[in-house]
């Protein structure tokens, strides 16, 4: 059974499609198959791992509608081992259309189920809100992997998101936690950066990552070539930083 792992924060810019597109990549690369949801509007994942966002017949929001099932839906071996539901600006309209809708909650965990063995992991990219979407995402997710960018405002809005997952863990999804949370845009030359660390660390103690994301040109070029940076710069210290992450993800369960 693969093990579902939301990549969630409702402040935009923190890194969660550069998480998602990375931390896939590293685990496709340690041999494990992974599959890639991007819940999304923005589609960024999907560019990011070279798919034409704009010209797919079947992504998330056909899927949402229940316009046709998820063995339709994945783009498999977009790279070795990493298999992709893909998303583009449609979605944006899925959260008006799915009103009155019973048990919209659950459309994302019931699609899941059916292809849940086939993968070692399945990672789905949250849009920077906490909308019906990334409710859909945490209630089929086994657990929730928090990007945060190292700059002033972190903590802001981190209360809301644990108490939105705490709520969704209460009333849909009984099994998910917090997986951990994981420091992006390191700048290694700013206090802030540091403090930043240290503030979060003393307010939330456990679920964080040893792994810290360095600031890194190359990590930032390597969406615009459409390739992960394992695939674009496999020795940049982005590459370094995503590879230890993922060992650190499979050695927490």
């Amino acid at each position: 059974m693969g093990r579902v792992i939301a990549i969630a924060n409702q402040k935009g810019g923190v890194g969660k499609s550069t998480t998602a597109i990375n931390l896939s990549a590293c685990l496709a690369e340690k041999g494990k198959k992974v599959l890639v949801i991007d819940s999304d509007p923005q589609g960024n994942t999907t560019s990011g791992l070279g798919v034409d966002k704009n010209n797919q017949k079947n992504t998330v929001y056909e899927l949402f509608l229940n316009e046709c099932e998820i063995n339709e839906c994945i783009i498999p071996d977009v790279f070795p081992n990493i298999s992709l539901v893909a998303s583009n600006i449609d979605l944006s309209a899925a959260e008006i259309e799915l009103i009155g809708v019973e048990k919209k909650e659950y459309i994302l965990n019931n699609e899941i189920d059916w292809v849940r063995d086939r993968f070692d992991y399945i990672i789905i990219d949250c849009p920077p809100s906490l909308s019906m979407l990334t409710v859909n995402a945490l209630a089929a997710a086994d657990s929730v992997l928090v990007p945060i960018q190292c700059e002033y405002y972190a903590l802001e809005g981190l209360s809301q998101l644990i108490h939105t997952v705490n709520l969704v863990k209460e009333r849909l999804n009984p099994k998910l936690d917090i997986e951990g949370i994981v420091f992006t845009m390191y700048d290694s030359r700013t206090n802030l950066s540091a403090q930043v660390v240290e503030n979060v660390k003393q307010h939330l103690g456990e679920d964080i990552y040893n792994t810290i994301i360095p600031r890194n040109i190359r990590l930032a070029e390597a969406p615009s070539y459409g390739k992960p940076i394992t695939m674009y710069d496999a020795r940049s210290a982005g590459a370094t930083a995503y590879r230890t992450l993922a060992e650190e993800v499979m050695k927490s369960h």
